[in-house]
């Protein structure tokens, strides 16, 4: 009779143990596009898998850099930093994080098929001193090494090696290995499922190195892309967590007593590029020549968007309007630079026709539907302008999971991208996205090309000077050339609209991104 009295107590234990279990359930837009840290550059991508895997350094709430897996990291001479590993952290598969994991991990985000290049772009060598230090060797001084590699998340070699995913997933070739499906972090979260485009569930890591906030034990993420299903999932109790709440529907989710609707300011800055190398544009009317690669015409286009408009209609007002690349909260951001060329569609026709298109052209715009904040109905408005000035917009709108493939292999003459500098820098944009394309990391998303030889010196000056004055001197020039060549279109900053249940308690960072082990749910 013991017995039987134990295993029921212990079956009893157990059966309020599950129903103690909490899930918190969340939406996007769109989905995660794969589980391969290396592979994507994105925001969700780079938020979600940062339950999974860790890196060296990370964020705190106020975004001030935290140690992860290093405790420990100085600059031992100009071009070196060292980093002191945290002892006694396994992967979820119980393997002993190393020196060797973090040397391979580097190397691995250097790989031309992965988008983390431009993280390490500076670096001439990563070297293992013992089982728990390494030392990053920089071709020239960076100051700012240690915000650049928040965003390289560590692997494991040897599951790498004995999973065949020694390199990261390419999505502009549709190639996918373990990887994308399967994971094996430090993280406080571990992947249970995926399903590709229909839910992603993690539950906890019980053997995490660290405290964690959150009591929450699994977490069950779906993209749900039509906005009004999405809300109606939040306001029937079918989900607690949903990014974004359209702009129309903010007011309504506000005035429901079991929800609120956290909204701030955020980092990223929406532009549009255009082809600015090709000989002739892949897509346009324009024959025998690019059209884009005159100053003139590039500025028609600008001058042609009304931002006003886009704000007041389109954005309903939560956007600020922007003539720069980075926004304000970034280091390096110069106010008084910030002033947009005026709208004024008959002066874009007039330098139209001084560059040979009085009558405008054709060429097809490139656009996500579902990644920014009303993205497919900027790119609506933006065609609506240029149609004013007699340029026709054959505009493709298309789910991110087939944009970024697309655009990332520069298979675009007009498109749509929207940057978050994930250091907090200027230097961040600059390099990425402005930067003349050198195959190594350097302007890796600079998809037009926009090339300046002055402006590429001084960007690498910015990287490796220490003087603030005389940095921000540097960057002011640098912001100066690329405005006077109208090297891209920046349209504005969105603003950032969570959805949730009153019963979800979480921190809302300016970079978009959502760390479930802050999340507490009552």
């Amino acid at each position: 009779m013991r017995l039987k009295s134990n295993l029921l107590a212990a079956a009893l234990a157990l059966a309020c143990a599950a129903s103690q279990a909490v899930t918190l359930r969340v939406a996007n837009v769109g989905d995660v596009q794969s589980m391969d840290p290396h592979s994507l550059n994105e925001t969700l991508q780079l938020s979600f898998t940062a339950s999974v895997y860790e890196s060296l350094v990370g964020r705190g709430k106020d975004m001030s850099l935290v140690p992860l897996l290093a405790t420990k990291w100085t600059q031992t001479s100009p071009n070196v930093w060292r980093f002191e590993l945290r002892k006694g952290v396994k992967f979820h598969d119980g393997t002993p994080f190393s020196a060797d994991d973090v040397v391979f991990s580097f190397a691995r985000a250097a790989d031309p098929g992965g988008d983390m290049r431009g993280y390490t772009s500076s670096f001439k060598e990563v070297r293992k001193i013992d089982d728990h230090t390494v030392e990053i060797e920089t071709t020239a001084p960076n100051p700012i090494l240690p915000d650049v590699i928040s965003n390289v998340y560590m692997m494991s070699k040897k599951w790498c090696e004995a999973n065949k995913a020694e390199k990261p997933v390419d999505r502009r070739k549709g190639v996918e290995n373990t990887a994308s499906f399967k994971s094996n972090g430090t993280g406080p979260f571990r992947l249970k499922e995926r399903q590709p485009g229909t839910r992603t569930v993690i539950v906890r890591n019980l053997n995490y190195w660290d405290k964690v906030e959150t009591n929450v034990d699994e977490v069950v993420f779906t993209p749900i892309g039509s906005d009004a299903t999405r809300v109606a999932a939040l306001l029937s109790g079918e989900i607690d967590v949903m990014e974004p709440v359209p702009l129309q529907d903010v007011e309504r989710v506000k005035s429901n007593p079991n929800m609120v609707v956290l909204q701030g300011p955020e980092l990223r800055t929406i532009f549009l590029g255009m082809d600015q190398k090709r000989d002739e544009l892949l897509f346009s009317s324009v024959k025998g020549k690019n059209p884009f690669k005159d100053v003139r015409v590039r500025k028609a286009f600008y001058q042609a968007i009304d931002i006003e408009a886009i704000k007041t209609k389109v954005m309903r007002g939560a956007s600020t309007p922007t003539a720069l690349m980075v926004g304000p909260g970034v280091r390096g951001f110069q106010p008084d630079m910030n002033k947009r060329f005026p709208y004024d569609p008959e002066a874009a026709k007039k330098l139209l026709a001084e560059a040979g298109y009085p009558n405008g052209f054709e060429v097809t715009m490139n656009c996500p539907n579902d990644r920014y904040v009303n993205d497919s109905a900027i790119c609506q408005a933006v065609a609506a302008n240029l149609a004013r000035i007699g340029v026709k917009i054959n505009l493709q709108a298309e789910t991110k999971v087939s944009y970024f493939p697309k655009i990332l292999s520069r298979n675009t003459s007009f498109y749509l991208l929207g940057w978050t500098p994930s250091t907090g820098d200027s230097h961040d944009a600059m390099s990425a996205l402005m930067m003349t394309p050198d195959g190594k990391g350097q302007g890796q998303f600079n998809l037009g090309n926009y090339s300046n030889a002055k402006f590429d010196e001084l960007t690498t000056k910015v990287q490796s000077e220490t003087d603030q004055a005389k940095r921000n001197e540097m960057i002011r020039e640098a912001f100066k050339i690329h405005q006077d060549e109208v090297g891209h279109l920046p349209l504005h900053q969105q603003a950032l609209a969570w959805g949730m249940t009153k019963k979800v308690s979480l921190v809302q960072l300016p970079d978009n991104r959502m760390f479930f082990k802050w999340v507490v749910v009552k």
